[in-house]
């Protein structure tokens, strides 16, 4: 009976067309570890009782939690950067850990890998799960939990040294990475090096430039009592690519446009510039209070800015400037007006537009040395300010700067987690997790573009100002004029603490397995001002009043062993989570108002699989299904219906999420391996929120209790089907090659929510083709890639490895499939062409070559 299906499972994954096991891609893998190290190569023989199991088994061993998943893996470096996500969950749905410490980021729920970026090296080990499960150090999420172990004495005594080369984000990778193991003295270190670089990145005008350094010590007190201490951090500098909409691309014949950069002085420079270092420091108790119990308590402490620099300007209008860029609207080069559909009810502009897109490259991007020229000639007075005097104070008056967007932080947690094995059938868990978070946000003048001072205002307030005082950004500090390095637009902190604890218990019988969890948790935060703003004098400055939820979590599991190689898993989980920091305000860069109906977001999910796991076959078929419950989504832009910014917040924003995983590793014969991996689902709003309008620049009602009629669109801006197929040959001469091929499709863009309301289809009557172009969604079209990845180990004098890799993504230069999009949030029902979608594109061919040495 297994055996039949076992057969028509693997029909039906041939459905699936995919990718490799090991693929490497910059940021999330290194170099593919040697065969030695990965394979046996006295391969066993295996015979027709192997594939069927053995059906007189009567104790039937468990799933080992934390194994190998081909579906899990292809999904993450193989779908990932088609923007694919697992059950198509965002990262606030999976808790990453570093020795039981959450590395979640407190105000977005979200886990950023880029903390730890280029240190592969001493970042492999972890146990991980996908889903619903098992997990001993915390209670998890609906999308799992991964825990990295960075404990020294677990490191294996070596010295590694790493070359990578590619043509992706980074073009020059060295790592380097000692460990010593535990030493006779009783301690253990590990040290751990990467330099990553490029001055060119795939799209024109970008570059990386990062760090990354990590030390862990640990010291054996007794052999109950071990001490270790953990630092790591990855400083990192990179100039960031742009989107686009399609216009943009086709007039350029580059679906990778980038219009964030353009020459000053002959020189390349990016107008977006992301600066992070925010390094982690540990300490961490491993007590082992008996042989089936132990506790691990860490205290951890991390610090450190983030930054992102933005043009900025200031009444740009000049008439000597003429057409383009300064024209008196916008210095980027893809400002809607510098395109020729604007001009396409006048052909003579349409056509002169259409020749500089496409015969003058400088067009296309910034013009610093204009916008210098501009600053160094705007002689002005404080006087002229806002039409009221001041200080006299004399100089060019910078209308164009570049602004430092600051988000640095400090946090401060304490995690410890226990596990128990009470006897050989059950084992309790449990631990307690507290976190204090403060994120300091605000900006600086990064750039003055060779003016002398910018002034303290809000320009778009102007328009509406009924005093003196309403534009002031720092109303005790009126008209200021600010220079290089100075605190201007906005300044204030987010306060997020929280407590948790969980508990778990885990049973193993015969012919079954159980798991029972459950957390409580209290979370608390306010706003604090530092800056006492004109629009909202009363309530910008000082601490705003404290929310608090307290939220609960459940989850469960049974697994039934059918043989000791088919399995049968079932698991649910109701769990309510408070809303994050970032969700919670309407514009927290100048007020304390919350987005109205603040409530504690509801997940409800469940799972079912069956499992292989034999020596010729290992798979998994999952189905699942997950809702999302009051959620929030808040935003700010420009409305031209009311013309102005307005803050944009919906409450009551649910989602459903349900599909199916597939996953299989098929041995074909002792060297040869079939890989077949795929996931789809559907994943759709199911609800129509509420939403209430509000300008940005006063607290005035512009609409409330409007809703939005988006029940059964999509999720967008991600891939929601992807499958792969792979091959690999594996020599018993320590080399390997493979090759898969990969489709992906149901890619949708993200949709406006305004365009999904009864006012936006004002003026039209349902058979009129303006009403389908207002509220359809659209869908972007499948594609095939092809991947190929090849290696060679070597072993010299037994003591000595030399690993070299390498893997080429994209094989066939596809350079057409969009990966995802989004509607503008700007829109003209009118002509709803004048603001288009802007899109993304899967890189075209790529590789990753790496030679790595280790004794």
């Amino acid at each position: 009976m297994t055996k039949t299906i076992s057969v028509i499972l693997g029909l039906l994954l041939l459905t699936f067309v995919s990718t490799k096991a090991q693929n490497v891609i910059e940021e999330q893998s290194s170099d593919t570890t040697s065969l030695e190290e990965n394979r046996n190569f006295d391969f066993p023989v295996i015979s027709i009782e192997d594939f069927e199991g053995d059906s007189e088994s009567h104790d039937i061993s468990s799933l080992l939690q934390g194994s190998r998943d081909v579906y899990v893996s292809t999904a993450g470096f193989t779908f990932g950067p088609a923007r694919y996500r697992i059950r198509g969950y965002d990262s606030e749905n999976t808790v990453i850990m570093i020795n039981g410490i959450p590395m979640n980021d407190a105000e977005t729920g979200r886990a950023f890998y880029s903390t730890w970026g280029g240190l592969n090296d001493v970042t492999r080990m972890n146990v991980s799960h996908s889903g619903i499960g098992i997990s001993r150090e915390n209670f998890g999420g609906i999308g799992g939990a991964t825990n990295i172990t960075t404990r020294a004495s677990e490191y294996s005594p070596n010295t590694r040294l790493t070359y990578s080369n590619s043509n992706r984000s980074y073009a020059n990778r060295a790592m380097f990475t000692h460990a010593t193991g535990m030493q006779d003295n009783g301690w253990a270190l590990t040290i751990s090096g990467s330099r990553r670089v490029a001055e060119q990145g795939y799209a024109l005008g970008t570059f990386y430039d990062a760090y990354g350094y990590f030390v862990s010590a640990e010291k054996k007190l007794n052999n109950k009592h071990s001490l270790g201490f953990v630092a790591f951090g990855a400083p990192s500098t990179t100039g960031r690519p742009g989107v686009a909409t399609q216009e943009a691309y086709d007039l350029t014949g580059n679906n990778y446009y980038n219009p964030n950069w353009g020459l000053q002085n002959g020189e390349v420079r990016n107008s977006r510039v992301n600066s992070y270092h925010t390094p982690w420091l540990m300490l961490n108790h491993y007590f082992d209070i008996t042989e089936n119990i132990s506790l691990q308590s860490s205290a951890a402490y991390t610090f450190g800015k983030g930054s992102s620099t933005a043009l900025n300007w200031f009444d740009a209008s000049r008439p000597d400037h003429g057409v383009g860029p300064f024209e008196g609207h916008d210095p980027r080069p893809d400002y809607y007006r510098y395109l020729p559909s604007f001009y396409a009810d006048d052909p003579i502009n349409f056509g002169f537009y259409t020749d500089l897109w496409q015969n003058d490259e400088t067009f296309t991007q910034l013009d610093w040395d204009r916008m210098y020229q501009y600053n160094m000639k705007n002689l002005f007075t404080q006087t002229d300010v806002n039409g009221e005097s001041g200080n006299s104070v004399e100089g060019n008056r910078s209308m164009f700067i570049v602004e430092d967007r600051r988000n640095d932080r400090n946090q401060f947690t304490f995690n410890s987690f226990a596990n128990a094995m009470l006897n050989t059938t059950t084992t309790l868990s449990g631990g307690l997790n507290i976190s204090l978070a403060k994120t300091h946000q605000y900006k600086l003048i990064n750039d003055l573009l060779g003016g002398d001072w910018w002034v303290d205002i809000d320009q778009f307030a102007l328009r509406d100002a009924t005093d003196n005082n309403f534009a002031q950004n720092d109303l005790d500090n009126p008209n200021r004029l600010v220079t290089e390095g100075d605190k201007f637009g906005y300044d204030f902190t987010g306060n997020i603490n929280k407590y948790e604890v969980f508990a778990q218990s885990e049973w193993v019988l015969s012919n079954w397995d159980f798991f029972l969890a459950g957390t409580l948790s209290q979370t608390t935060f306010w706003r604090t001002g530092h800056m006492r703003n004109g629009r909202f004098p009363e309530n910008s400055l000082s601490d705003s009043e404290k929310q608090n939820f307290t939220n609960f979590g459940l989850k469960g599991g049974a697994t039934y062993k059918i043989t000791g190689r088919h399995y049968l898993t079932a698991n649910g989980a109701y769990i309510t989570r408070a809303p994050f920091f970032r969700d919670a305000y309407i514009s927290s860069r100048v007020r304390e108002d919350l987005i109205p109906e603040l409530n504690s977001e509801t997940l409800m999910t469940g799972d079912f699989s069956y499992i292989i796991r034999s020596p010729l076959i290992k798979s998994r078929v999952t189905l699942f299904y997950t809702e999302m419950l009051d959620q929030t989504w808040s935003r700010s832009f420009y409305h031209e219906e009311f013309n102005t910014f307005v803050n944009y917040s919906m409450s009551g924003v649910d989602q459903t999420h349900m599909g199916i995983e597939v996953g299989m590793d098929i041995k074909l014969t002792a060297a040869l391996e079939l890989n077949l991996a795929g996931g789809t689902g559907n994943y759709f709003y199911s609800s129509r929120p509420n939403v209430t309008i509000t300008r940005d620049n006063d607290r005035e009602l512009l609409a409330e209790e409007k809703t939005v009629y988006w029940k059964n669109y999509k999720v967008g801006g991600m891939t929601h089907t992807a499958g792969s197929a792979g091959l690999r040959y594996n020599s018993s001469r320590y080399w390997f090659v493979g090759a898969s091929l990969n489709y992906f499709d149901d890619v949708y863009v993200d949709i406006n929510p305004d365009r999904r309301t009864a006012e936006a289809l004002q003026g039209f009557v349902e058979s009129d083709p303006g009403w389908e172009s207002v509220i359809e969604q659209e869908k972007l079209s499948a594609a095939y890639t092809v991947d190929m990845y090849v290696g060679k180990s070597w072993r010299i004098n037994r003591r000595y490895f030399i690993n070299l890799n390498l893997s080429v993504n994209n094989l066939l230069d596809t350079r057409d499939f969009s990966i995802g999009g989004f509607e503008q949030l700007r829109y003209d029902s009118s002509n709803i062409g004048r603001f288009p979608s802007k899109y993304f594109y899967l890189y075209g061919r790529t590789y990753f070559l790496n030679l790595a040495f280790r004794m």
